[in-house]
């Protein structure tokens, strides 16, 4: 099955006085660029974090934003209470001077700065275990939705390249005539600059033989039905990661279309050509989705 490189996973949960919340989003990119923002009870594990959204996410633009709230009596805070006590001592000196009550000074010193800072306290070893599973719910949901992505995804890629073999077994129709008609022409062409008597059959013969070869597409067409029929073997493959290699196969079908146009020197194939390229820009496009 195919996946979406997009796609959106969220995740909350409580466990005893914290509330852990997962948020990851995930968008298109050539390589994994991940933007990770952790609370700092966090910044101990973010190697362990990091890399499991790698192992999950595989590719992608991802941006993961985690919060701990702490509910109850917890706050991850630190109170200095010696500093504030030698606040309030030359507060209390200054205020007997000046004659000023100091009973309500407390809000006041508590906005004082180094009085209040966050807590270094890390999350602990139970706890982590804990958000790992909230985490680890939320890769999972992203996953879930990149998955529902995906499939609407490869059922357009497929539509895509069958158009493209549609076109290519209109081509093996119109192939026959295409070497009549231009067999037809370049002996007319003679017979009506030469003249039809002064005409060596033989060496004409070996020239046609040479020519036709020159613009022959026959393989072309095989390797473009080959390259197909692989592009869809690929997207029934369980492993995941196959944008990179699906894209590739588009090159190579892209190669022998390019090839065919080239070398067809016919209206109508010429027509089939069009068609095909269409097709394969539109199926790029998908692809560039792909995970």
């Amino acid at each position: 099955m195919l996946k979406s490189m997009t796609g959106f996973g969220r995740a909350e949960q409580t466990v005893g006085e914290k509330t852990f919340l997962v948020e990851i989003k995930a968008l298109n990119g050539k390589q994994l660029e991940l933007q990770l923002k952790l609370p700092p009870l966090l910044r101990p594990y973010e190697f362990e974090i990091r890399n499991t959204l790698q192992e999950n996410l595989v590719r992608g633009t991802i941006d993961c934003f985690i919060n701990i709230k702490q509910n109850g009596t917890t706050k991850p805070v630190n109170i200095n209470t010696d500093l504030i006590k030698a606040y309030y001592r030359q507060i209390e000196e200054l205020a007997g001077e000046l004659k000023i009550d100091t009973n309500s000074v407390l809000s006041a010193l508590l906005r004082l700065p180094e009085v209040v800072t966050p807590t270094n306290d890390v999350l602990n070893e139970t706890d982590f275990t804990e958000f790992n599973k909230v985490l680890i719910s939320a890769l999972n949901n992203l996953n879930l939705h990149r998955t529902e992505e995906g499939a609407g995804l490869e059922k357009d890629l497929i539509k895509r390249i069958d158009k493209i073999k549609e076109q290519e077994e209109a081509i093996l129709l119109l192939e026959p005539n295409r070497k009549k008609r231009i067999v037809d022409e370049i002996n007319q062409l003679l017979e009506k600059n030469v003249g039809k008597e002064n005409i060596d059959n033989n060496r004409m013969e070996q020239e046609l033989i040479y020519y036709m070869e020159k613009i022959d597409i026959h393989e072309e067409q095989i390797r473009l039905r080959q390259h197909c029929e692989y592009f869809k073997s690929i997207l029934q493959e369980p492993e995941e990661g196959k944008g990179k290699k699906l894209s590739f196969i588009l090159q190579e079908i892209g190669r022998e279309i390019n090839t065919t146009g080239s070398k067809a020197y016919d209206a109508d194939i010429q027509k089939c050509v069009v068609k095909m390229k269409d097709e394969l820009e539109k199926a790029k496009e998908q692809v560039l989705n792909a995970l």
